[in-house]
C-alpha cells in the first residue's frame, strides 16, 4: 500500500506523469477527419481492437518510415483484427500528399486542433537534441474492442517500433 501512496504523490510532481494514459482506462473518444474528408471516430470502432499512433508531422523521414512499417504490417494487423489510425496536427490535404507520395493504405486523422493528443498526453514537453520543447510525444495505443486502453507506449522510436509493437501483442 505505501508504493500506491508514493505512486500517487510521486505523479502528482509532473503533469506530464499524473495524466498521461495507462493499462484499463477509457481511451479519451474522438471524431476527426481523415485525407479523404471522411468523419472517423473512435466510438464507430467500438467491437474491434484499435491502435491509434501519434506522429509529429507528415512527410518527414521518421514519419514516413514509421507510416510505411505500419503499411507493411497492415494486412496482418487486420487479420489479427487491429484497425490501425495514424494522427498528426497536419491538414488533410497535406496527409492526402503523404498518402499518395508513400503509398499509403492506413488511415489517416488530422488533429489541427491538438486536442485529441493532449488528451491522450501524446503533446507536451519532451526532449529534443537535449533541450526542453512542447511538441507531438511520439505515442501508440491499443484500445480494446471496449475502448479501454490496453498498452500505452509513449516515446516511441520511429524505426522499429511496429516490430515491437507486433511482439509485444504476440503477432510474431
Amino acid at each position: 500500500m505505501p508504493s500506491v501512496v508514493y505512486c500517487k504523490r510521486f505523479a502528482t510532481r509532473s503533469q506530464t506523469l499524473s495524466t498521461r494514459l495507462v493499462p484499463g482506462d477509457a481511451a479519451p473518444d474522438f471524431t476527426l477527419t481523415s485525407d479523404t474528408g471522411e468523419q472517423v471516430s473512435l466510438t464507430s470502432l467500438r467491437g474491434r481492437k484499435v491502435i491509434a499512433y501519434f506522429y509529429p508531422a507528415a512527410m518527414t523521414p521518421g514519419c514516413t518510415k514509421q507510416a510505411c512499417d505500419f503499411t507493411e504490417s497492415l494486412d496482418s494487423l487486420r487479420g489479427a483484427g487491429y484497425e490501425v489510425l495514424a494522427i498528426s496536427k497536419d491538414k488533410p490535404a497535406k496527409l492526402a500528399k503523404f498518402r499518395e507520395r508513400d503509398a499509403l493504405t492506413l488511415t489517416l486523422l488530422s488533429d489541427e486542433s491538438l486536442e485529441v493528443h493532449k488528451s491522450y498526453s501524446a503533446y507536451g514537453t519532451k526532449k529534443l537534441y537535449g533541450k526542453e520543447v512542447e511538441g507531438v510525444i511520439r505515442s501508440t495505443f491499443v484500445i480494446e474492442e471496449t475502448g479501454v486502453v490496453e498498452l500505452a507506449q509513449y516515446n516511441v522510436k520511429a524505426t522499429g517500433h511496429v516490430a515491437k509493437l507486433r511482439r509485444d501483442l504476440g503477432l510474431d
